[in-house]
Parts: C-alpha cells; sequence; structure tokens
C-alpha cells in the first residue's frame, strides 16, 4: 500500500501538509487564487514591461518582432509555466524552485543543485524587482519631455527616482501587507481597464495610422547591425523579460490555502491571460507608431510617452496614457518585491545565504519577513548604481534577470526529465501523455535564450551600448561559489526531507535527499541543524 502523500485528495490542513514537507507555517493564508493570479499578472505588468522594452523590438526587427516574437515567446511561457505549475502541485512551498530541484534529484546531487538554483533564482527576483522599479523611475522621469523635448534625466536624478520608486515599494509591503490581497485583485482590473482605454484612445485620436502590411508584415533590423534572423531572436528579449515572473509566485505558496491547487492554476492561468492582453495592447499601438528612428531617437530611451504623445496630439493626453502605464508600475514593483522578499527569507532558512539567520526571521508583529523585504531592497537599491558606470544598465538588469530566471525554472524540468518524471506522475496538475514533449521543448528554449540575453541589442558595440547581464550574472555566481566554498560546502544539506515522492510498500518514501520513514519526519517544522545531525540523511 502506497503511504499517504501530499497530493493524494484535497488537502484539509496545508500547515499539517506543509510541516510533512519540514517546514513550520509562519506567514497567516490569507491569499487567495485570484490574488496570487494578481500577483504573477502585476510582475509580468504586460503594458508596462512591453512599452519600457519597446526599444529594443523596434531595433531588432519592428512590427514582426514585435508582434510574431511576443506570440512566440507566450507560448513557450505556458509551456513553461505549465511544467511549473505540474511540479508546484506536488511540492507547494515558498522554497519553489529551488526546494523542487532538490527533491527531483538523487541524494548525491540534491544539495549541489538546490544550491545552484537557489541562487540562479533568488538573483533572478532581485534583478527582475530591480529591473522593474528602474524602468519605472525611467518613464516617470520621461514624462516631463511630453512637455519639454529637450529635457534629458541626469544619471543623479534617474537612481534618485528610482531608489524614491524602491522606497515606495518597500513601504506598501513593510506597512500594508494586509492589503496585499486587495492590491493584487485590483491589479487586475486596473490592468484591463488601462489596456482598454488606451486602445480605444489612441486608435479613435490619431490622424495618422500605418496599414496592416505595416503591422502584420513588416520587417526592418538595419538599426540593430546583425544579420535578420538572429536580429529577430535577440528582439525576443522584450517579450521574454515581459513573461517571466509567473515562477516567482511560487514563493507565495505558504500564504495560500490549497496552494497545491491554487498556485499551478494561478500560475497558468496568469501567462495565459498576460499573452492574449499582449496581442491586444501591441496590435493598435503598432498601427499608430511614429517615425521608427523617431522613437529610438528618445534620450531617456522610454518611447511609449512619445507614441501616446502622437496619437492623443497633445502632452496632456499622453501624460494621461502614461499616467495608466504608471499606475501598472506601481502593482509590478510592489509585487515584484513581494515575491523577492519570500524567496529570500525561504531560501535564508535553509542557510544558504550570508547572514541567513537574520533574514529568515519573520516579524510576527507585521506577519511579513521583514529583514527578508529589507535585504532585498538593500541589493537592488545598490544595484541600481551600476547606472552611474553604464547608461545601457538596464538592458542588463532585464537580460540577467530573464536569463536567471529562466535558468531556475529549467533545472527542475530538466531533472524531472532526466528522472522519468516519476515524481510528477501522480500530480494534480498533470501535464499526461505531452509531459516529456512539453518539458524538452522548453529545455530546448531556455540554453537558447541564455545566449540571446547576452547579446547586445545593437552592433557595432561601444562601451556604452554593451550588454552587461554577463558581468552582473558572472558576480552573483562568483558570491555563490565562495559563500559555498566558506560554508555551504561544509554545513548546506539542502531543503528539509519531504513526505514523499515516491513511496514504497515498506513505509520508506523517497526524495532527492534520500529515503526516510515517515515516523523519522521533523515533527515540529523546518529542522533545527540539531535535527539535521540526528538525520540518516546527512
Amino acid at each position: 500500500m502506497r503511504s499517504s502523500s501530499i497530493h493524494d485528495g484535497p488537502v484539509v490542513n496545508p500547515d499539517a501538509a506543509l510541516q510533512k514537507m519540514g517546514y513550520k507555517s509562519e506567514l497567516p493564508r490569507s491569499l487567495s487564487m485570484m490574488s496570487i493570479l494578481g500577483l504573477s499578472f502585476a510582475i509580468m505588468a504586460v503594458p508596462f514591461g512591453l512599452s519600457t522594452t519597446l526599444a529594443i523590438s523596434l531595433t531588432d526587427g519592428q512590427s514582426v518582432t514585435v508582434l510574431y516574437g511576443w506570440i512566440f515567446v507566450s507560448i513557450i511561457s505556458l509551456s513553461i509555466a505549465a511544467s511549473l505549475a505540474e511540479i508546484c502541485a506536488v511540492f507547494p512551498t515558498a522554497g519553489g524552485v529551488y526546494y523542487w530541484s532538490a527533491m527531483l534529484a538523487t541524494k548525491e546531487w540534491a544539495p549541489v543543485v538546490s544550491w545552484v538554483d537557489g541562487w540562479l533564482g533568488l538573483v533572478g527576483n532581485w534583478t527582475v524587482t530591480l529591473s522593474i522599479n528602474f524602468s519605472g523611475a525611467q518613464l516617470i522621469l520621461s514624462a516631463i519631455s511630453l512637455w519639454n523635448e529637450d529635457f534629458v534625466a541626469t544619471q543623479w536624478q534617474t537612481v534618485l527616482m528610482f531608489w524614491c520608486v524602491m522606497g515606495v515599494a518597500f513601504s506598501v509591503n513593510a506597512f500594508g501587507a494586509k492589503y496585499l490581497d486587495l492590491l493584487n485583485k485590483i491589479c487586475i482590473y486596473w490592468t484591463a481597464a488601462s489596456v482598454v482605454i488606451i486602445v480605444v484612445t489612441v486608435l479613435v485620436m490619431s490622424d495618422d495610422r500605418r496599414n496592416a502590411e505595416f503591422v502584420f508584415t513588416h520587417f526592418d533590423a538595419s538599426a540593430s547591425g546583425w544579420p535578420s534572423g538572429w536580429a529577430w531572436f535577440v528582439g525576443l528579449l522584450q517579450a521574454a523579460y515581459t513573461l517571466t515572473g509567473y515562477g516567482m509566485v511560487a514563493s507565495m505558496c505558504e500564504e495560500v490555502q490549497m496552494p497545491e491547487r491554487e498556485v499551478p492554476k494561478a500560475m497558468v492561468l496568469s501567462v495565459a491571460a498576460a499573452g492574449f492582453t499582449g496581442i491586444v495592447y501591441l496590435i493598435p499601438i503598432l498601427f499608430v507608431l511614429p517615425d521608427v528612428d523617431l522613437l529610438l531617437s528618445v534620450a531617456s530611451g522610454q518611447p511609449i510617452g512619445l507614441v501616446f504623445k502622437s496619437a492623443t496630439g497633445s502632452a496632456g493626453g499622453g501624460f494621461a496614457l502614461l499616467f495608466l502605464i504608471l499606475g501598472i508600475l506601481f502593482f509590478a514593483g510592489v509585487g515584484a518585491l513581494t515575491a523577492a522578499s519570500r524567496c529570500t527569507w525561504a531560501f535564508a532558512r535553509d542557510g544558504a545565504i550570508p547572514g541567513s539567520r537574520l533574514w529568515s526571521q519573520v516579524n510576527h508583529t507585521l506577519d511579513i519577513p521583514l529583514w527578508a523585504l529589507v535585504l532585498s531592497t538593500i541589493v537592488d537599491s545598490l544595484l541600481g548604481v551600476i547606472y552611474f558606470g553604464s547608461t545601457s544598465a538596464f538592458n542588463a538588469f532585464t537580460g540577467v534577470a530573464t536569463i536567471c530566471l529562466s535558468v531556475s525554472y529549467g533545472i527542475p524540468i530538466l531533472v524531472s526529465v532526466i528522472r522519468g518524471r516519476k515524481a510528477v506522475r501522480h500530480s494534480t496538475f498533470s501535464l499526461g501523455k505531452f509531459g516529456f514533449f512539453i518539458n524538452i521543448a522548453t529545455i530546448c528554449w531556455i540554453i537558447l535564450a541564455i545566449v540571446l540575453f547576452c547579446m547586445p541589442t545593437a552592433i557595432p558595440v561601444t562601451p556604452e551600448t554593451m550588454n552587461y547581464a554577463s558581468v552582473v550574472f558572472s558576480g552573483f555566481a562568483m558570491i555563490s561559489l565562495i559563500w559555498y566554498i566558506i560554508r555551504g560546502r561544509k554545513t548546506f544539506t539542502g531543503p528539509p526531507v519531504p513526505v514523499d515522492i515516491e513511496a514504497e510498500e515498506d513505509g520508506q518514501v523517497v526524495g532527492g535527499l534520500g529515503k526516510v520513514t515517515t515516523s523519522e519526519l521533523p515533527a515540529n517544522g523546518h529542522s533545527s541543524s540539531e535535527d539535521k545531525s540526528k538525520s540518516p540523511l546527512v
């Protein structure tokens, strides 16, 4: 007889199920499926993400890259989200991808795989939050140029505005945590209303419209310097960056009732909704697109305000539409920092970050991991200083965020495939007979993405236009490696033991860290170092 596991039937008590996976429930389960859907939708922030990265796809192919690149990446992202949802339904913990990697791997490889994936996910969470709020700061300042075309924000003005945006996101997360459920739901309605208002307004008010041939077939990558085919792939960064944050919501599993059902559903639905929203938003924008060379010459690198101004015929009208996008920025910045802080807290409680004892604490007055929130905010604020060295820093932030999160998503999928997808055969969100094909397709895309998003948007490359994603990525990789040599290899054993991936008839259960009987599982939540020293797995 197979022993019970968290995926057998409905979970009556999610806290008890979490305890079987080795953790004590410390955060209130106050979020609904709609809230998680809203959070994922907020992090992707489709109109905002597509607007702030519009210059990338205009440089690398224009209409064909903008539209068909979005459709292509939407399909790929939906496949990745479904693959992750299948695993999340089996292991609904805040550890997310790094926990899944450990549980899916063999005993020998689990600590290393979870360490690598954990750091990739952590850096990805931090840099997605950074890129959202940094581009938001640039977009806010670009609004001034609607009235004063000669205005060019200085580096200091941009960084100070970025710090202000980070401060707002921190304050809402720290002191308005009880309103996050409401904010996430409002985000869905704000985004939907904004898209409708923008689309209707630009189509009605614009005096000059492109023809259908331009919108659906025009391709011009001459501004990039790349060969046409390669330019199209490089231009996919616009879509890939926007459609990235869906996996981050796994960090919220311990704040949701029935997370094994609600979080996977929210992941997939949010990507489907985002894909549809992007098509509805992009096609009208392409119909009213002004001269592309003019858009690419905008000093701020954020041409969407000029698009709105040209369509409405006035600076005031352009700002009114831009304000709707800035509203989406608010939800995206707050939501991304929420997920990043939970990811930081979850990784810290397993001792994988320098100072883990502090970052893993939960403030029970605010009911949030306050110090993890502080760390995430400080790291992002310091990374923003890179802008003083290179005005193309935003491309580095978007690139490294996309690379890190994509690879962190790919590792548990790859491990699952290598081990014959045995761990997900009982998942309540099963991909069935298509699972293997979908998993392989996503892995192939992620391998390509690593190369693509280290590429500069255009060539020839100068120090100012270089894509420093590989440099930022290497810097974090070095920190991870040094910390692993100093402490990780001696003390890090991976996440606690889950209740069961594959159950055997003798009452033993098999996880990424080996076999253990249910009687040997931690009885009081997350194992202390003393508990681990007594475990048969260490």
